[in-house]
């Protein structure tokens, strides 16, 4: 087949090469944008009279019925025709003739595939965005549920201070509301469009930029012609907007993982989000949680990949720069295949209140509440800390909680402590009791769901 560019050449590509160079095998997911960016193209060229009306009138219609066999699967794209892009302007091309070969007057390769990328990432990243808004209403649902679930809150994986399953939830909830800020930013500097930049020098054709734009539904063009060609940095900013959703929901599924073990307890996945072991009959395995786990390493590698890429392209265009879809694409497929399974895996899964409760009450975490009790009855808190350091160290040796220590026992450590402090380091209290803004006593923590409610019906 002979090449659109084949003009200079007088010997054909060797086959391998085609293979090698074609892209259309991953980027014929992009042939609506390109449809949609040439039909805004067409429509802008015959109202400035660089081509005849009658001719942008014919590739507009004709790229309309090519859409529509594309969707209805009545077309098969060729590896001679290489790209998504040129693909299309050959049947185009086959359909209508000479008026066909006009579409491309004023544009290059170069700035048509930056449009489509675009384009294709902006749809994308709103679908990412409905999806995190689903996750965030799992979790603000979820933590409705457990603003007395009392659980051991852990630094270091060991226990800590006590909290509510809530309070916890709620945590994830501003991690995902960040997420869903930062793919909002994203697209917001990926909403310019680079179309009239050309191969790297613009174009001499009077070309409208601006309208093209404004039909595409763009907020403004590229200031440079270099740049709209050359910058891949949104796709790079999207894959890591990606990563740190995928690191967000790689927490907590390690979270899940290790509580629906044995030793922990503390949730059962749902059937439905569990397997089983090909040898042990007992076995119960979260494997969706590990599975999220383990793909979200494949999205870091993906944002490590483009970053290498692009790290040492000289400007304007070049040919590794093609090497940017596959990684986003995947990125994108991942992030995609791994939210909603991830939102119902939490959604079905069982919480087993009482060993939450269980939990909180061994390891002593407590023990920050009885030094805050000792400081309000005047002891510094150096001089508290110390006191409750040595009250632990003596439960443990007799293999007590702090509150099963005797008030004798407590007397061996202070004077000042009284019987009220049975009420001042039970758990209610340790939670309950930390009601400044963003800590987990009940009411905050229902304060805090509100306020996530309101913002999810006013974003």
């Amino acid at each position: 087949m002979a090449k659109l560019w084949g003009g200079r050449f007088q010997k054909s590509t060797d086959k391998k090469v085609d293979d090698f160079n074609s892209s259309i095998r991953f980027d014929k997911r992009m042939y609506k944008q390109d449809i949609k960016g040439s039909i805004a193209h067409a429509r802008m060229l015959g109202r400035q009279g660089i081509i005849p009306q009658e001719d942008a009138d014919k590739i507009i219609a004709e790229l309309k019925n090519i859409l529509s066999d594309i969707d209805a699967g009545k077309i098969e794209f060729e590896i001679d025709a290489e790209d998504i892009h040129m693909n299309i302007e050959k049947i185009l091309t086959d359909r209508i003739g000479d008026a066909g070969k006009r579409l491309h007057t004023g544009r290059s390769r170069n700035d048509q595939v930056a449009l489509d990328i675009r384009m294709y990432l902006m749809d994308e990243t709103k679908i990412v965005e409905e999806m995190l808004v689903h996750a965030l209403n799992v979790f603000v649902d979820l933590a409705a549920e457990h603003t007395e679930t009392i659980m051991p809150g852990y630094t270091h994986l060991q226990k800590a201070q006590p909290i509510t399953f809530a309070h916890h939830l709620m945590a994830y909830f501003e991690m995902f509301k960040r997420d869903l800020s930062r793919l909002k930013d994203c697209r917001r500097r990926m909403n310019v469009m680079p179309l009239g930049s050309g191969a790297l020098a613009g174009t001499t054709y009077p070309l409208d930029r601006e309208s093209v734009a404004a039909e595409l539904g763009f907020d403004g063009v590229t200031m440079n012609s270099l740049d709209g060609v050359s910058d891949r940095d949104f796709v790079i900013e999207l894959a890591s907007c990606l990563s740190i959703i995928m690191m967000h929901m790689s927490r907590f599924s390690e979270e899940l993982i290790l509580w629906s073990s044995h030793e922990f307890s503390f949730v059962e996945m749902d059937d439905a989000f569990s397997t089983g072991s090909s040898i042990m009959p007992q076995k119960k395995n979260p494997d969706v949680a590990e599975l999220i786990r383990g793909k979200t390493g494949r999205v870091y590698g993906h944002l490590m990949g483009l970053l290498t890429t692009m790290k040492g392209i000289p400007l304007a265009y070049n040919k590794d720069m093609q090497e940017d879809k596959e990684p986003i694409f995947d990125a994108l497929d991942t992030v995609k295949l791994c939210l909603p399974v991830f939102c119902d895996m939490i959604s079905t899964m069982t919480v087993k209140k009482d060993n939450m409760l269980r939990g909180a009450k061994g390891g002593f975490t407590n023990a920050t509440d009885a030094a805050d009790y000792l400081v309000k009855k005047g002891l510094p808190f150096r001089e508290a800390h110390a006191v409750i350091g040595r009250m632990v160290f003596y439960a443990i040796e007799h293999n007590k909680s702090l509150d099963e220590l005797t008030m004798d026992e407590f007397k061996k450590f202070s004077d000042i402590i009284e019987s009220d402090i049975y009420d001042a380091i039970s758990m209610e209290t340790c939670v309950n009791d930390r009601k400044i803004t963003g800590g987990p006593a009940k009411e905050t923590v229902e304060k805090a769901i509100k306020n996530a409610r309101e913002f999810l019906e006013n974003r």
